[in-house]
């Protein structure tokens, strides 16, 4: 068994999309060990994705993702992590397939619902950032 770290952006929160993509999840044979409804500080999106702060697009990044709530998870499942990012699709919904989470609620290829980590130990860093050890049921 594996882990991933998920997250619904604000996007997909904002826009009630929330219980279809945390029913894929159970649909999908994912376990989920655990789950928050969270909003970040700008200081919080900062640190989060401080791995894009040489991009052009970190700013409006950190912003969009502190301007509202959102929902994390740490999920497990055998190939946790690549299963994950089967199921959400490329981060541009136009270039997505169907069926997959970016293709049915993304906006835009910044506003694209979902988070996913790309690999086992980005996992266990995204993890640990938002959950105690005591928050995760094994």
């Amino acid at each position: 068994m594996s882990r991933t770290f998920i997250m619904i952006k604000p996007d997909a929160v904002r826009n009630r999309h929330a219980g279809e993509i945390i029913a894929r999840i159970e649909k999908e044979g994912f376990r989920i060990l655990g789950l928050k409804y969270v909003k970040l500080t700008e200081n919080d999106a900062k640190e989060f994705y401080k791995v894009h702060a040489a991009r052009p697009f970190y700013a409006e990044l950190c912003k969009d993702m502190s301007a509202s709530p959102i929902i994390v998870a740490a999920l497990e499942r055998e190939n946790a992590v690549l299963h994950w990012r089967e199921v959400i699709g490329a981060t541009d919904p136009k270039e997505a397939k169907p069926g997959t989470i970016r293709a049915m609620y993304a906006e835009s290829k910044g506003a694209n619902s979902v988070h996913g980590s790309d690999s086992d130990e980005n996992a266990n860093t995204e993890i640990t950032f938002f959950f105690k050890g005591f928050e995760l049921v094994n």
